[in-house]
């Protein structure tokens, strides 16, 4: 009996000593996959919750995530994954950008308006680049298996040269959201103008930016014969609303009209026989026509 008690004692310390060296593996890993600069830990730990059932096992679904935009270039990736059977099927890597809005960066790069090879001597093509990183993911089945380095970048796929660490971001940040439901939209961007209006010498113009099936992105500007932005135009101070005695310069006013457009999914405020609102707070300016390129734009997105 007492030999049975020994032998017995000694397997518990012994169980007890693996699973603590075992711990300390797991926080080992978490913290050298994750990309950096980000809170990729953490997120991998929500996705556990929200995105997994048993071990190694997702929810099947469609899942979406983002990372935070480029303050420079203007570009937010987000990521698109389709689980089946309990595994990651499908990884879908893009961006829209908040600044232009219009196409998104895969239909940019494969209409050759990127210019990953001929503008920045890129080995591929961003599109074929991102496609790697899909490939990769879907083969892996989990975000955190992309090593990052300092730079955003990674030696674990093989061909990818390009910043990873938005797609890592964006990928944890899709499965520590749960699957989710597609909006009403195809994605893409669309687009829509005016008519050259002879008094202002400014032609309206829309883009629209749609990820998974949502509005994302808007841009409300314009064009003169001289091909001037007239957005840009007014942030140059060159339209002059200030000097003329408005309260803001034309710029700000038409990103209020915006942020109005994006936070009620498309929908138009209410609009005067002069074009103009009084349901947004701080625009003065004709806003009118831009609700109704917008929703022209859209109907090729239905």
């Amino acid at each position: 009996m007492k030999k049975a008690s020994v032998i017995l004692s000694s397997a518990l310390v012994l169980g007890t000593l693996l699973a603590g060296c075992g711990n300390n593996n797991s926080n080992n890993a978490a913290a050298t996959n994750a990309p950096a600069e980000s809170t990729a830990p953490a997120a991998t730990a929500a996705a556990s919750d929200a995105g997994t059932t048993e071990a190694g096992k997702y929810q099947d679904g469609t899942y979406y995530g983002t990372a935070p935009a480029d303050e420079k270039t203007g570009w937010e990736s987000f990521v698109i994954l389709t689980v089946e059977g309990g595994k990651i099927t499908k990884a879908d890597w893009d961006a829209f950008n908040v600044k232009n809005a219009g196409d998104l960066k895969k239909k940019v790069s494969e209409d050759g308006k990127y210019g990953l090879v001929s503008k920045g001597g890129g080995q591929a093509e961003w599109h074929e680049q991102a496609a790697k990183a899909e490939a990769f993911l879907v083969e892996k089945q989990d975000p955190a298996a992309v090593v990052v380095n300092g730079e955003g970048k990674t030696d674990a796929i093989s061909g990818v040269s390009v910043g990873v660490s938005d797609f890592v971001t964006a990928s944890q940040a899709a499965l520590a959201a749960g699957p989710t439901q597609a909006g009403p939209y195809k994605d893409g961007g669309y687009t829509a103008e005016g008519e050259m209006d002879k008094e202002s010498g400014w032609k309206s113009t829309v883009a629209i930016t749609v990820a998974d099936g949502n509005i994302v992105a808007a841009n409300f500007s314009g064009v003169n014969a001289a091909g001037d932005d007239k957005k840009q135009y007014s942030i140059d101070g060159k339209y002059g609303m200030k000097a003329g005695g408005a309260s803001a310069e034309w710029h700000e006013e038409i990103a209020l009209a915006e942020k109005y457009f994006l936070d009620n999914k498309g929908a138009a405020p209410t609009i005067d026989a002069e074009g103009k609102t009084d349901a947004i707070s701080g625009v003065s300016i004709h806003v009118g026509e831009y609700f109704t390129l917008a929703e022209k734009a859209l109907e090729g997105a239905k």
